[in-house]
């Protein structure tokens, strides 16, 4: 970015007017995205991972819970894919802890841009990702028998709503908050991992014990898996859906304005 782009968008007071802070964001975003060019390792993640979830939970429960790998697929797909789509939040959990002790975002604060944009604009890049990934799980899923019985609009629908949720602002909460990169990790493994187990993500809720089931039916993985796996197959959704749309916001509500706080107030 040349000085002149930097000066552009400052209004009176020096503050950055909101165009120039979006197109910021975009340019953070960018460069965040073209550094994988330089990095191709850094893709892995957001490729192998997602793969490797797909084949595992369809090879080797695919027969023991459903009488066929095909079968259990139509049902589990969903559930998989939200349950990456949470694990990919701990990344970026994990990538904006790190650009903090390394002192990145310090030195991107230093120039007259938009405080936000730093943050936004890595959000946005993961966001892309994400994205990525996403579709390579159904388009893998359709290869191994995977039909999208929805329609065209169930599936825009379905990645639509995922991708809206993909946003974890509990997850960029703790990248801001916590001490180091192990610190996010031990948070991913001792809270994603039962909270997408103990859904409907890959086993029918009523198989569970009744004590169980009062959870897992208000667990919000159980909502995202079957608002993602009703609009794909295209059975009624209307409830989950909504209830998915009502956890995104209160998530966002909650933990959204703590985040930009910590990072504002950063000073490591």
């Amino acid at each position: 970015m040349t000085g002149t782009t930097l000066t552009d968008g400052l209004g009176h007071g020096g503050r950055v007017r909101l165009p120039a802070a979006l197109r910021q964001t975009a340019t953070m975003a960018w460069r965040r995205l073209v550094s994988v060019k330089h990095n191709p390792l850094e893709l892995v993640d957001y490729s192998i991972t997602p793969i490797m979830f797909v084949f595992l939970f369809t090879y080797v429960f695919g027969g023991q819970m459903a009488g066929s790998p095909q079968e259990y697929l139509q049902y589990a797909l969903a559930g998989i894919i939200v349950q990456n789509t949470l694990f990919m939040s701990m990344y970026t959990a994990m990538s904006l802890n790190t650009d903090l002790t390394k002192g990145v975002f310090d030195r991107l604060r230093s120039l007259p841009i938009a405080r936000s944009a730093p943050l936004f604009g890595r959000i946005v890049a993961d966001l892309a990702k994400q994205l990525w990934a996403m579709l390579l799980m159904i388009a893998l899923g359709t290869l191994l028998g995977f039909e999208i019985t929805g329609g065209p609009a169930g599936f825009v629908g379905a990645t639509l709503l995922t991708f809206a949720a993909a946003v974890s602002w509990t997850a960029v909460l703790i990248g801001m908050m916590a001490a180091d990169v192990k610190k996010v990790q031990v948070f991913a493994f001792t809270f994603i991992f039962p909270l997408t187990f103990t859904s409907s993500a890959f086993v029918e809720v009523d198989t569970m014990p009744g004590w169980l089931q009062a959870w897992v039916e208000v667990n919000p993985v159980t909502q995202l898996s079957d608002a993602f796996r009703g609009l794909l197959l295209g059975t009624p959704a209307g409830a989950p859906i909504f209830w998915s749309l009502v956890w995104a916001a209160g998530v966002t509500a909650v933990f959204m304005p703590r985040a930009m706080r910590a990072y504002r107030s950063d000073n490591r």
